[in-house]
Parts: C-alpha cells; sequence; structure tokens
C-alpha cells in the first residue's frame, strides 16, 4: 500500500476543473491518460523559447509576470504570444488581462506535481 498521493493540475483545456495528473515514475507503469497529461506538459516545455518562458513566469517576483517583462527571448512578439498560448493550453500556465496587458503565473500545484511525478522514492 502506498503513502503517495496524486496531486492535481490545472485542466489543460483551460477549464475551472482539475485533472489528476499522474502518480511518481517509480511508483507503477502509467496509464495511457496519465502518459497523456504528462507529455503534454513536457512536450510544451521541449521547445527552449517555452522552457524560458515558462523559466521566467515562475522566477518573477511576486509569482507571476507581465508579458511585457518576459517577453524579450530572442522572438517575436507575435512567436512569444503563440509560445505563451502553448504552455496556457498545456495547463502550465494562468493568466489574467489587466487593462492592455497580460499576468502570468504558474500555479503551485503544477510544480508540485511535476516535481512528484520525477520523485524517486525515499529509501528507509
Amino acid at each position: 500500500m502506498s503513502n503517495v498521493q496524486e496531486l492535481p493540475l490545472l485542466d489543460p483545456t483551460g477549464g475551472q476543473g482539475v485533472v489528476l495528473c499522474c502518480p511518481p515514475l517509480t511508483e507503477r507503469p502509467m496509464s495511457a491518460t496519465e502518459a497523456e497529461h504528462a507529455a503534454r506538459m513536457f512536450k510544451a516545455l521541449g521547445d527552449p523559447v517555452r522552457l524560458r518562458l515558462f523559466s521566467a513566469v515562475a522566477s518573477h517576483e511576486g509569482g507571476e509576470a507581465c508579458v511585457c517583462d518576459i517577453s524579450d527571448v530572442g522572438v517575436s512578439q507575435p512567436t512569444v504570444s503563440h509560445h505563451l498560448k502553448k504552455l496556457k493550453e498545456a495547463g502550465l500556465l494562468t493568466s489574467e488581462r489587466r487593462g492592455t496587458w497580460v499576468y502570468y503565473r504558474v500555479e503551485p500545484s503544477v510544480l508540485a506535481a511535476m516535481g512528484q511525478l520525477l520523485a524517486m522514492p525515499v529509501a528507509a
């Protein structure tokens, strides 16, 4: 019997619901559905620009970043918007429009779930 709990991830469709991700890789083999959820996250982070944008948001003071503060990643503004959209679709970022600017944040549950997925069991 395992004492490991599955952590929720944001619904990758952008809804308000919560979708359970996956157990740690070392606990048991993933189901097809769990593998699809995890692959969607890692595929989104598999692009260097997306990884930089995700890191910029995650490490920004206050846990959120205005698009105006993170768009200097060596690509055009429309390309930045495209990559941010892909990160949102994968459930890695949420956003809020404030006036003319959009603010992005990484939900703590996303980072926790990703860490849990890759965690090694603690030796007793």
